[in-house]
């Protein structure tokens, strides 16, 4: 079982910066898919960024590519997400997902993901 927690979410303002983070426990973090996905009100769950565990190579949504870094720390079994430039449209509630065994074909697919953390909430506004 794995469990996820983020943090680091909360009120900004537009252009600036936010970091968060997502602490994994329970079982190894090999050969698995990390993934940040948001959902805002009325709104299906969209992906945002992932992350091969093993490799570290990163995938981006075209609308936050530039702007937003995925990262991961192997030693401390934690993954973040450094957000910058913010703008209005980018609230919502922000989750951490992780896909063990996860192919790379299906790496933005929210529905191939196993476990969630429960989210945090971003608010980027004046």
């Amino acid at each position: 079982q794995l469990v996820l927690v983020e943090s680091g979410g909360g009120l900004v303002q537009p252009g600036g910066s936010l970091r968060l983070s997502c602490a994994a426990s329970g079982r190894t973090l090999s050969n698995v898919d990390m993934g940040w996905f948001r959902q805002a009100p009325g709104k299906e769950r969209e992906f945002v960024a992932a992350i091969r565990w093993g490799s570290g190579h990163t995938y981006y949504a075209d609308s936050v590519r530039g702007r937003l870094t995925i990262s991961r720390d192997k030693a401390k079994n934690t993954m973040s997400l450094q957000m910058n430039s913010l703008k209005p449209e980018d609230t919502a509630v922000y989750y951490c997902a992780a896909n063990p065994g996860g192919i790379l074909s299906t790496i933005r697919t929210p529905s191939e993901y196993d476990y969630w953390g429960r989210g945090t909430q971003v608010t980027v506004s004046s």
